[in-house]
């Protein structure tokens, strides 16, 4: 019987079915047959990863489940999910126009499914050092995909997301090994000194000198991931040149999976009690992405690279709330994590067949959305609305408590969040103006989608756009339970 349990280990599925996926569309000739294949292995590891819920698998020394990952799982599964569905017209598309052969396409599903293993196994790993090795082989992943296109833009960026997230993450390594040094005096040398579950209990007996440095790299490193300014610069060239399906799980996974590495880290921290203060370097990076990313929207010409600044804004506003800490503020940040993923990746889903209408991503030559296609303009106005934070979608909700928890306990740092957030929303209605409701432009001669298409591009964007919705007006019981719950854990 307990062999049988651990067959029916719902972790070991949620893992091994991206896994398994990778290899077999590795090999699938037919890149018609392996976008079905993506979406049906995508919704099965969604399915898989709902099984958490209710049958919690106790820890190993190398993976583990508990209620702040477990919400990240699902929430990663259910984006992958929706972005395959929307990938396969996507892909499509690309295909008759002729920018990707059937070889890169092959490539491309297999990545996929790649990346999503490796976001699942970061968030999982009950060991720091497999938590690390993830989240490289997640840059290594996403490199490739970047350079699917191989123009020279598209090159260049992958080059220069390669070259400084590996310093950023090789920082990063530097910072776990300090941690395990910390912990090896107190837990002995092994495993159990790398094990997130044997860490915690004891944090308070490490040597609070090396974790306050080990922190200072780990912040720069996994921050660098995060996208967090002045460590940015890989980010917006990433989704500006590679497949729109991969900025929106850029955007919407691999920025939280990044910062929930560092999140892990601060709880080691909060629990020790004699070490640096990782709340006032939290709050300093976030402000700074916040405040450097409003500007830096007014002066985009490209769709994709406008919104890249928008996420990162956004991760600046989730680092700021965490560095606050407490009940609400930590309550804010969870709540806006899961809003901007729901979000950002819906927009991707409508830049990507917005740009390929146009057959340009130029903000000024894509005009008149809401009359040329009115399905597709409107559902990404609202989008836009929501992810500038009109009220009462969830994003205003959650920046509202970020707002108002920080107002509570340091009214002067709410001055340059509030003006961080009102020149964002300015910037993005000024660019919002034009494309939803200008003289539309003339058609270049790209394929539209068919009615299957055109359902598989807009179900996606309209279900993260219900769920953001919903959320801004009411939360069930258990997920705030749930939420409540994380947040005490993250101090």
């Amino acid at each position: 019987m307990s062999a049988a349990l651990e067959v029916w280990n719902p972790l070991w599925w949620v893992l091994g079915v991206p896994l398994a996926g990778a290899a077999l569309l590795a090999v699938v000739p037919s890149w018609r047959i392996a976008t079905w294949i993506n979406v049906m292995v995508s919704g099965v590891t969604l399915a898989v990863s709902l099984g958490l819920f209710h049958d919690r698998p106790p820890p190993t020394p190398m993976l583990f489940i508990d209620d702040f990952n477990v919400y990240l799982v699902v929430l990663t599964a259910f984006v992958s999910f929706t972005t395959s569905v929307f990938s396969a017209t996507y892909i499509a598309r690309e295909t008759q126009a002729a920018r990707l052969s059937d070889s890169h396409l092959r490539f491309y599903h297999a990545m996929y499914q790649a990346f999503v293993f490796t976001m699942l196994l970061a968030l999982t790993a009950n060991n720091i050092g497999v938590l690390w090795v993830a989240v490289e082989a997640a840059t290594l992943t996403t490199v490739l995909m970047v350079s699917l296109y191989r123009t020279r833009e598209a090159i260049e960026a992958a080059w220069k997301y390669f070259i400084l997230c590996s310093v950023g993450i090789g920082l990063a390594l530097f910072g776990t090994i300090l941690v395990y040094i910390a912990a090896q005096p107190v837990m002995g040398a092994g495993i159990a000194a790398m094990a997130w579950t044997e860490l915690m209990p004891r944090a308070a007996e490490f040597q609070p000198d090396l974790l306050s440095l080990a922190f200072v790299f780990l912040l720069v490193g996994y921050g660098t991931k995060v996208g967090l300014a002045p460590l940015h610069a890989w980010l917006p060239d990433a989704h500006a040149e590679g497949p729109t399906p991969i900025s929106a799980v850029l955007s919407g996974l691999l920025l939280n999976v990044a910062l929930y590495a560092l999140l892990r880290f601060k709880m080691i921290l909060a629990s020790n009690g004699y070490t640096v203060l990782p709340g006032p370097l939290m709050i300093a990076m976030g402000t700074s992405s916040v405040l450097l990313a409003s500007f830096m929207l007014y002066r985009r010409g490209d769709i994709k690279r406008l919104f890249a600044y928008s996420s990162i804004e956004h991760m600046g506003i989730v680092t700021f709330a965490f560095g606050m800490g407490g009940a609400l503020a930590n309550f804010a940040g969870l709540m806006h994590m899961t809003m901007h993923s729901l979000a950002k990746s819906a927009i991707f889903f409508a830049v990507g067949i917005i740009s390929q209408n146009a057959g340009t991503k130029r903000i000024a030559d894509i005009r008149g959305l809401t009359a040329s296609d009115p399905l597709l303009g409107w559902g990404f106005l609202l989008c836009v609305l929501a992810i500038a934070g009109l009220p009462p979608l969830g994003i205003f909700m959650s920046e509202f408590l970020v707002v108002t928890s920080t107002f509570a306990r340091q009214p002067l740092l709410t001055l340059p969040l509030i003006l961080g957030l009102l020149l964002t929303f300015g910037a993005l209605l000024l660019r919002l103006q034009g494309m939803a409701f200008g003289e539309p432009g003339k058609d270049m001669g790209h394929p539209r989608p068919t009615r299957t298409g055109s359902a598989m591009v807009l179900v996606p964007m309209y279900s993260h756009l219900l769920l953001v919705a919903i959320a801004g007006l009411y939360l069930p019981e258990p997920l705030v339970s749930w939420f409540q719950a994380v947040a005490r854990l993250l101090g």
